[in-house]
Order: C-alpha cells, then sequence, then structure tokens
C-alpha cells in the first residue's frame, strides 16, 4: 500500500541521530523513513482515536476495553498495527475475530541519519 504521510520540514539533530515527526493517514501501515534515516532506534504512534471497545467476561462480569493501534520498527520502516476485534457485528463478543482499520494519528521515530 502506498501510505500518505507527511514529514514535518524541521527535524532535530543530535550528533549522528536526527527525530523525525510526522502524520499518517487511517488505513495505512507503512512509513518508510529511509530517505532520511540509516536505522531506527525508537519509534512511536499516537493514533488520533481509539479502536472500538472490546467486550471480555470473566463469568460473573462484564469489562471493556477500549484498544489503540501500536506500531513496530524493522529497518527503517514503521508498521502501524491494528489490535483486533473480537466483536461480531451486534456487538455480541461471540463473532470471529475482525481486524480493524487503522486509525490515522502522528508519529515520532529517531534513528541514525544518512
Amino acid at each position: 500500500m502506498n501510505m500518505a504521510v507527511t514529514i514535518d520540514p524541521r527535524p532535530s539533530y543530535f550528533g549522528d541521530r536526527m527525530i523525525v515527526t510526522g502524520s499518517y493517514t487511517a488505513g495505512e501501515t507503512s512509513i518508510d523513513l529511509s530517505d532520511m534515516l540509516a536505522s531506527i532506534d525508537f519509534a512511536g504512534i499516537n493514533p488520533a482515536e481509539a479502536q472500538t471497545a472490546v467486550a471480555t467476561s470473566d463469568g460473573t462480569s462484564v469489562d471493556s476495553l477500549v484498544l489503540v493501534d501500536a506500531c513496530t520498527v524493522s529497518g527503517t520502516t514503521i508498521t502501524v498495527h491494528t489490535p483486533v476485534d473480537s466483536l461480531d457485528a451486534d456487538g455480541a463478543g461471540a463473532g470471529p475475530p475482525v481486524a480493524g482499520e487503522t486509525k490515522a494519528g502522528t508519529f515520532l521515530a529517531i534513528g541514525r541519519r544518512n
């Protein structure tokens, strides 16, 4: 997929490291920073909204968990992952797991600059 990513125009530098910030659109999953960074030491995302609440039960009570997207790093690419939603269409929790769409948000990466 081709991700709609906006890189903030003024990255910060310290030594041979660079801090890159920006935003990404909903529904996409990959942020490629290979044009700016040789490697990524840290990456974080801040989704604009949470995923759908997931109902859990221990047999005596039902709790609602609100899950948010997370990210992983491989080389110079940040991959945005959505949690798996176990609710069926009516919210009863009996349906098969269905992955939601990633939400839009912002990101921050610290890495070795090219």
